[in-house]
């Protein structure tokens, strides 16, 4: 893996004390990397939390660029905005790649670690920035996983949740697709059940995962309108191997080697990991129970088109948070949408934005999921609430 070039406005924090992980291993030290924008208000009451997806990194101005800028959901010129590397991650946060006890990298034998893990780790560091209210937590994917769980580990500072396509706990399908990759890095000989030399890191098995996550984070509509039968010609400035090779699987293939440019095998399967194990249920109460405890306005982004997080999961989070906003994202593009659409859906998380700054100034109100659902789904959840 080539390191990952770090922006230069990149800060760091380091925790002062050992982190209690929720397996009950510890790490002796947490680094966490981090950026900001925008001024912290003297009330410190203006903050907003941006978590990345699986293979993200704090820069959210890079791969979220259309909702930066003065007017729009994330305005440095009104807010605090803040993202950090998660834990277990390979972008200067504690993970994998950071060195142990021993001086050397952790490896295969980091500790397990969890979304509830990782949001820990970002509300301290909140909490060292000073922190005291943050008008909105907002994720895609792996980072609307986290965004949910910031709605019941921190209920008194957090006023508004964004999940975007993403889930409350990982389905079934979710869980086939994240063992498959885990498959393809087993099937590296180099992998070596994660003990691999950093210099011979297990090219092919990354690569191989990348490619089957690919295949679930864009839509047949979107691949065959950009490529259709295409064959020979280049992708991406590399020339096609036979004259009869389909650029699809150029495309494919591109990514999966550009992946293992960037990120580390150890990572990637820690925070499959740690996706897995996404239930907000779990060790609380009954999955249904504990989404109707959310009382924090959530907005719920849901592409038509997702064949991972699909409607489905985000269809039972607006019927059972008391105070859901559905937001249908329109984008042909799966589940990848939530990035390479973004700007098409900035304006209905504007809106649901402004809503929250109206409602914080005045009277508490309670808005009902029946009037905040598609239409074709009142039924059922009138149902569900009177029998």
């Amino acid at each position: 893996m080539t390191p990952f070039r770090l922006h230069d406005e990149t800060r760091w924090l380091t925790l002062g004390q050992p982190f209690a992980l929720e397996s009950g291993a510890f790490l002796p030290e947490v680094r966490i990397a981090y950026r900001t924008w925008g001024t912290l208000a003297p009330a410190a009451d203006n903050a907003i939390v941006v978590c990345h997806a699986l293979t993200g990194s704090a820069d959210a101005d890079r791969w979220w660029a259309p909702l930066f800028g003065q007017g729009r959901v994330l305005d440095p010129e009104q807010d605090f905005i803040l993202c950090s590397n998660v834990l277990g991650g390979c972008y200067g946060t504690t993970g994998p790649t950071s060195p142990a006890p021993d001086g050397r990298p952790w490896g295969r034998s980091f500790p397990i670690v969890t979304l509830r893990d990782q949001v820990r780790a970002q509300m301290a560091l909140a909490d060292a920035l000073g922190i005291r209210r943050i008008r909105l937590v907002i994720g895609g994917s792996m980072g609307g996983l986290q965004a949910l769980e910031w709605a019941l580990l921190d209920p008194v500072r957090v006023g508004a949740v964004a999940t975007l396509a993403a889930s409350g706990r990982h389905s079934p399908w979710c869980l086939v697709w994240s063992e498959a990759q885990r498959l393809a890095l087993a099937a590296d000989p180099n992998y070596a059940d994660g003990d691999y030399d950093p210099r011979d890191p297990p090219v092919a098995g990354l690569a191989a995962a990348r490619a089957i996550a690919m295949a679930t984070y864009r839509s047949p509509r979107s691949l065959s309108e950009r490529f259709g039968r295409q064959t020979g010609g280049e992708i991406f400035g590399v020339r096609a191997q036979t004259p009869d090779d389909f650029a699809v699987k150029g495309w494919l293939r591109h990514h999966g080697r550009a992946l293992t440019e960037r990120f580390d095998a150890n990572s990637y399967r820690v925070l499959l990991d740690a996706m897995d194990t996404h239930d907000l249920g779990r060790q609380r109460d009954d999955y249904a129970s504990v989404l109707r405890a959310i009382r924090q306005p959530v907005l719920v982004g849901s592409i038509a088109s997702d064949a991972l997080y699909v409607p489905g999961d985000q269809l039972e989070l607006a019927s059972l948070i008391p105070n859901a906003t559905w937001l249908p994202i329109d984008s042909a593009h799966g589940h990848d949408g939530f990035l390479i659409d973004a700007a098409r859906f900035q304006a209905g998380l504007l809106a649901f934005k402004s809503r929250q700054a109206v409602d914080h100034a005045a009277p508490a109100r309670h808005t009902s999921v029946q009037a905040s659902c598609p239409q074709s789904h009142r039924r059922s959840t009138l149902n569900r609430a009177w029998g």
